[in-house]
């Protein structure tokens, strides 16, 4: 039998991984460690469960128990790793050791927070990276016993998910950014102007082009305070500022880690033998993608490796759907600066294609209708990593 694997994460990553392995028919012992709950759920449909009226519980597909059951495997929840001794090949659990064959990182990444949440606070403020995280915040925004008013802090991917979301469930919802408009990551400004504007057609109340100077609270509520004077008062704070990957554990064992994650080669080994990463917390090939299909590749390959077939990972053009019914979304963003977007369409149907000082397709964006454009358009575009 093949020497025992260990998986620390048991999001989309570390869960994926295990089943691909199981799917390759391998029979090795894993063990999968968490800090959280370890059930098995899918990240993506958190920012649609208040639309769609749907509690924490019905998003599980699995609990923990189930999980690993189904995996043939050890699942150890609400349990956190101290450190890594590479020498001796054992993870350091408080006063326990536990010895390891392989280990795979699938840590992820953690939300990142521009300041400090003031204790006045206290269950007021929040971040959202899992399902625990959701319960937290489902469970203060139910206990209003009525439509909340939520101040959500960030323009991006998830800032804008969620703002869609809560408002289509019925809450008040009010988007603070510095950015003139949303999802200056992945959308060129007209094409953020029109997401915006959809936004604003179902009422959402956007502050962009703002900077949250002052967050306080007590038990009546929070009070925010922009740059240029505003207040505004709100029941909760979602605080949507993006993600660092979790590097910390992997740095103080010596890993080579750098902002970008913890780095792997396209086998997604890292600097010290028999251990791996992948998912939010890696950065493969000097690439850190934090999307599921590169997260699903990953595991795919790296399953064919521990199994016994060395394969190197790649990555396709993969267009990422933004869940904002309000206008859909679909952006495959450049790895390098176009030498120009070339905008086509009308209204909130507009095409923004990315090409390069040659005229080469190199990444796209798709508002409205045009979204239809994303097959068509990914089989030209260049893939993130291949």
């Amino acid at each position: 039998m093949s020497a025992p694997l260990t998986i620390l994460g048991t999001g989309m990553a570390g869960l994926g991984l295990a089943r691909q392995l199981r799917a390759r028919g391998s029979e090795r012992p894993i063990t999968l460690i968490t800090a959280d709950s370890g059930d098995d759920y899918s990240k993506p449909l958190l920012s649609t469960g208040f639309a769609k009226k749907i509690s924490p519980e019905k998003l599980v597909n699995r609990n923990a128990l189930q999980a690993a059951d189904e995996l043939q495997a050890v699942v150890r929840t609400h349990t956190r790793v101290g450190a890594i001794d590479t020498q001796a090949a054992e993870l350091v659990l408080g006063s326990e050791r536990l010895a390891y064959g392989e280990l795979v990182l699938a840590t992820g990444a953690a939300p990142r927070p521009p300041f400090d949440i003031p204790e006045s606070l206290g269950g007021r403020a929040f971040t959202i990276n899992d399902l625990d995280d959701y319960r937290v915040f489902h469970a203060a925004l139910m206990a209003l016993d009525r439509p909340g008013r939520v101040a959500i802090v960030g323009a991006g991917l998830v800032g804008c998910e969620y703002a869609n979301d809560l408002r289509a469930g019925g809450h008040e919802v009010v988007m603070i950014a510095p950015e003139n408009t949303p999802l200056m990551r992945l959308l060129p400004e007209p094409l953020g102007r029109v997401l915006g504007e959809a936004f604003i057609d179902i009422g959402i109340d956007m502050k962009l082009g703002r900077v949250l100077e002052e967050l306080q609270g007590d038990d009546a509520g929070a009070a925010l305070t922009l740059d240029d004077g505003y207040s505004l008062e709100a029941d909760l704070v979602l605080i949507a500022t993006g993600l660092v990957p979790r590097i910390e554990l992997a740095r103080q064992a010596g890993l080579e880690v750098s902002a970008e994650g913890v780095h792997t080669d396209r086998y997604l080994r890292t600097s010290v033998p028999d251990i791996y990463a992948l998912g939010d917390g890696a950065c493969v090939a000097g690439l850190n993608a934090m999307y599921v299909q590169p997260l699903q590749a990953s595991a795919k390959a790296l399953a064919a490796t521990l199994a016994g077939a060395p394969t190197p990972v790649s990555y396709g053009a993969w267009p990422i759907l933004v869940k904002t019914p309000a206008c859909p979304v679909v952006a495959l963003p450049p790895k390098k600066t176009p030498g120009r977007w070339r905008i086509e369409g009308e209204g909130n149907d507009l095409t923004a294609l990315a090409e390069d000082e040659e005229g080469q397709l190199i990444g796209f964006a798709l508002t409205g209708r045009s979204v239809r454009r994303k097959v068509e358009l990914a089989r030209t575009a260049p893939g993130l990593l291949v």
